[in-house]
């Protein structure tokens, strides 16, 4: 099993710096969070609209410098954010993309994945399929193969977001987050580990892989089915995620559809922020009530992701 530490965390942070936008954090309203401090991390203003750019950025110059680009370029398989965050960074290095995604996968990514020159592929209904396909493809050609969440490079870039919360937010208590696969997860717990901070993460009820690996002590096939299943959609998370989840003493917890959809439609009524309903389930947990902050802690909300349709959220005369 490949895992990562805090000094992966720290030579990511600079690979990637100044290709990454830095996070920008706003207070959430008094009462909010109850009786804790809230702020919300926007890293949905990221390159490629997600978290994902950091550690895209980190797998493509790691291998840039260790001369493992091969002509072949960089295949990759995702529900979609990952491979906007691929094909940006491959274009970055000239490198050529080719992305496997879900037939399922929304209009508004594929459109965007065109758009930055990669080659799309579609494959099945779910992930894991597109995956597979992935697979078949680098075993033909010799690209270099990129994961979506379960590598190294990937889930180390990903915790460079922690260390610039951190930096901007003395104090901070806990860090609230959004699971799929555990990438953005794992980056993130190893650094929050380092630095004493706790974090709360979170999955829907019928998309829980890593809720799933704590109870049963390993990692098992989870089905999936969520409003959310876009981008938390993954059949398993990874034995990194487990291990760190185990380490690091993280809350995990599930939401229900019901109160993403409610999170989602009070970022854009209260924030005008139109996100993705995998993002809209960190602030569900709170929202709901599912994470109940103590009397003066200060939490922070990670937004990580915005390539959403909006038309769903606007009403008619807004």
């Amino acid at each position: 099993m490949s895992s990562i530490g805090y000094e992966d965390v720290t030579a990511a942070a600079g690979r990637i710096a100044g290709d990454v936008r830095p996070v920008t954090l706003a207070p959430a309203d008094p009462g909010a969070f109850g009786p804790g401090e809230g702020w919300f991390a926007y890293e949905f203003t990221q390159h490629t609209g997600s978290f994902k750019a950091r550690g895209a950025a980190n797998f493509l110059a790691a291998h840039r410098a260790a001369g493992t680009l091969p002509e072949a370029g960089v295949v990759i398989a995702s529900g979609g954010n990952a491979g906007l965050a691929c094909a940006w960074a491959a274009a970055r290095h000239g490198v050529r993309a080719t992305v496997f995604v879900p037939e399922t996968a929304p209009p508004v990514k594929v459109a965007r994945l065109r758009r930055l020159g990669a080659d799309v592929r579609q494959a099945g209904t779910e992930y894991a399929t597109a995956l597979e396909a992935s697979r078949e493809h680098v075993a033909r050609t010799g690209a270099l193969a990129s994961h979506a969440y379960d590598d190294p490079l990937i889930a180390a870039g990903a915790g460079t977001l922690l260390e610039e919360i951190r930096a901007a937010l003395p104090g901070l208590d806990t860090v609230v987050v959004a699971v799929g696969g555990g990438g953005l997860f794992s980056g993130v717990a190893v650094a929050a580990h380092r630095h004493g901070v706790r974090v709360v993460a979170v999955e829907p009820e019928n998309c829980r892989a890593l809720n799933a690996a704590i109870e049963a002590g390993r990692v098992v096939d989870v089905p999936v089915d969520s409003v959310a299943a876009d981008s938390l959609g993954a059949r398993r998370a990874t034995g990194m995620a487990l291990e760190w989840a185990r380490r690091s003493r993280a809350v995990s917890l599930l939401v229900p559809d019901e109160a993403i959809l409610a999170a989602r439609r009070a970022l854009w009524d209260d924030r005008r922020l139109a996100v993705e309903h995998g993002t809209a389930a960190a602030f569900a947990a709170l929202r709901s009530g599912a994470y109940r902050p103590a009397p003066g802690e200060r939490v922070c909300v990670v937004v990580c992701g915005a390539n959403t349709d909006p038309s769903d959220l606007v009403r008619p005369g807004e």
